[in-house]
C-alpha cells in the first residue's frame, strides 16, 4: 500500500500597487514577484499594467502561479487587464469593489507606489488581520496594533515576508 504524503499548501500573497508604468516601483516588483515564485507561493495582484504588471512578470518568469482579480467582465474588456502573466484571470465586473477580495484573500500584502487604492487594500487587511509589508506604499498612521510593517528596499521586503510566513508555515 502507497503511502500518502500531504503536501503543505501554498500561500498566497498579494502585491498591490500602481497601474502607472512610470512609477519607480517596478523593477522591486518584479524582483519581489520573482522571489514569491522562487518560494513556491502563489502571487495574487490585481491584473493589471504597472505594478501589478512587473510582479506577475517576476513570478511569471521564476516559474510560480500567478492570480489576476481583475475589474471587468469577460464580455467588456478593459485595456490592460489582464497582463500577459496572469496564469488564472478572476473576472470580477466589481471595478473598485474588487478591493475587497485582494485585500482579504492573500496570506500577506505587499504594497508598493500606488494611490487610494492600494491605501484601501492596505486598511482592509490590516483590519481583517493580515499582515501587510509597505515599501513606497501610501502613508497613513492609525492607533492600535496593526501588522504593517515598513521597509526600505526589495530585499527588506522580502526578508520580512520570509520572516512572517515561516511561522505560519503549514507542513
Amino acid at each position: 500500500m502507497q503511502t500518502l504524503s500531504i503536501r503543505r499548501k501554498p500561500f498566497i500573497v498579494g502585491i498591490m500597487g500602481s497601474h502607472r508604468d512610470d512609477n519607480i516601483s517596478m523593477d522591486e516588483a518584479h524582483i519581489i514577484g520573482e522571489a514569491i515564485a522562487k518560494r513556491g507561493h502563489v502571487l495574487l495582484t490585481g491584473g493589471g499594467t504597472g505594478v501589478m504588471r512587473a510582479a506577475s512578470r517576476g513570478a511569471y518568469m521564476a516559474g510560480g502561479l500567478v492570480i489576476g482579480v481583475l475589474p471587468n467582465d469577460k464580455e467588456r474588456p478593459l485595456a490592460g487587464y489582464p497582463n500577459e502573466f496572469i496564469d488564472i484571470p478572476i473576472y470580477t465586473g466589481m471595478y473598485e469593489a474588487l478591493i475587497i477580495i485582494n485585500a482579504k484573500t492573500p496570506h500577506l500584502i505587499i504594497a508598493l507606489a500606488g494611490g487610494p487604492g492600494t491605501l484601501s487594500e492596505m486598511v482592509l487587511a490590516l483590519k481583517g488581520g493580515i499582515p501587510v509589508i509597505a515599501l513606497n506604499a501610501p502613508r497613513f498612521t492609525m492607533e492600535g496594533d496593526y501588522l504593517c510593517h515598513v521597509v526600505d528596499s526589495a530585499e527588506d521586503a522580502i526578508e520580512k515576508l520570509d520572516e512572517i510566513l515561516s511561522p505560519m508555515n503549514r507542513d
